[in-house]
């Protein structure tokens, strides 16, 4: 799906034409429906960046899923404000084949967008072919490391530093000593979330009793979509005993934080700090976030491009370099928050080296 600035979307085949249309009279007004490649609200005061226009290309969820894309979202609109860049969007769809997001890709890179960047590990193999088609536009894909084309920045995280932060919260905060992880898809990048958070709760408490529970299984990349299936994980966890609840499972996380709130329990959120962006109903149930700072990544990159300083391969946003860290909006970890910056200080120094697996 093809989704302009205000939200709009576009779908099916109309959807390149359109899309090239809009790259060929470089953005302004359009007809209903149809992509806009101009600045966001509020941008038109931002410096001019020589006409770079920038093309994104979500994972399943896209912008407005509370967590990971949004993240990504907000170094895009960053771009936009500070940089002056103009942007198209496009999402991904539930169980589409990969030709689609090569397509989607593709769609980017020949209509004059770049660079591209592509948001989550599943582009990883459709980056490859596109990137390689395309040797003259720089590529950015976060959450991969396996492509190694001249053209290709990839953007990591050390997630499972920060999900050893919070692992360390909810052992702290937990009273009945038994907390759950909810997976949204069982790869070895959440696997980094879980190893991360258990390596944590046991530094805390080292016989506490971790659930675990991953959604959906490879190739069903569902498990990052389905809130109902991620309230249905959460809600046998706390029939279990548990009394907090982490979810690495992205828009699926909405209905972990459900079944916290139906069970008077407490639920951490993922990559964006949810307290602030959940539903208003069930934020109050969520202590803190993992901060997974794709924004500032995604917002680096670009900066980089801009400048004509892109660099290929890997660049890692850690701990020490704050690429993360935990929240702490509404106060609700501020009685534990020098333990858990000790942990902090000890991890940035190499004291404590956290598991990926």
């Amino acid at each position: 799906m093809l989704r302009n600035r205000f939200g709009k979307v576009v779908a099916g085949a109309a959807a390149g034409a359109m899309l090239l249309a809009a790259a060929a009279c470089g953005g302004g007004d359009t007809t209903e429906g149809a992509p806009s490649a101009a600045p966001a609200d509020g941008a038109s005061s931002a410096p001019a960046a020589s006409g770079v226009k920038v093309g994104l290309a979500y994972d399943i969820g896209g912008r407005g899923d509370q967590s990971f894309n949004d993240s990504a979202a907000a170094g895009l609109d960053k771009a936009v404000a500070e940089l002056g860049v103009e942007i198209n969007e496009l999402e991904a769809g539930n169980g589409e084949a990969e030709s689609a997001k090569e397509e989607r890709l593709r769609l980017l890179a020949s209509g004059g967008f770049n660079p591209v960047i592509a948001v989550g590990f599943a582009y990883s193999a459709s980056v490859a072919k596109v990137a390689a088609e395309f040797p003259d536009t720089k590529f950015a894909i976060v959450d991969d490391e396996a492509n190694k084309l001249p053209n290709v920045s990839n953007l990591v995280f050390a997630e499972e530093q920060g999900s050893f932060l919070v692992g360390a919260a909810a052992a702290l905060k937990s009273t009945k000593g038994n907390v759950g992880f909810v997976g949204g898809v069982e790869v070895p990048l959440i696997k980094k979330f879980q190893a991360g958070f258990e390596a944590g709760a046991k530094a805390v408490k080292p016989d506490i009793k971790i659930q675990a529970k991953y959604l959906t299984q490879p190739p069903d990349f569902s498990g990052f979509g389905d809130p109902a299936k991620g309230k249905t994980a959460a809600e046998g966890m706390f029939d279990a005993g548990a009394d907090v609840v982490y979810q690495a499972a992205g828009g699926s996380g909405a209905g972990v934080f459900e079944a916290a709130k139906a069970a008077g329990g407490m639920a951490i959120g993922v990559d964006s700090d949810q307290a602030k962006t959940a539903d208003p109903t069930v934020a109050d149930v969520i202590i803190t976030s993992m901060l997974k700072k794709v924004d500032v990544a995604v917002f680096d990159f670009i900066k980089s491009f801009t400048t004509n300083s892109v660099v290929a391969g890997s660049k890692v946003y850690d701990l020490k370099a704050g690429g993360v860290d935990y929240s702490t909006t509404g106060g609700k970890v501020d009685d534990i928050k020098t333990q858990l910056d000790e942990y902090k200080a000890k991890i940035s120094s190499g004291e404590i080296t956290v598991p990926k697996e």
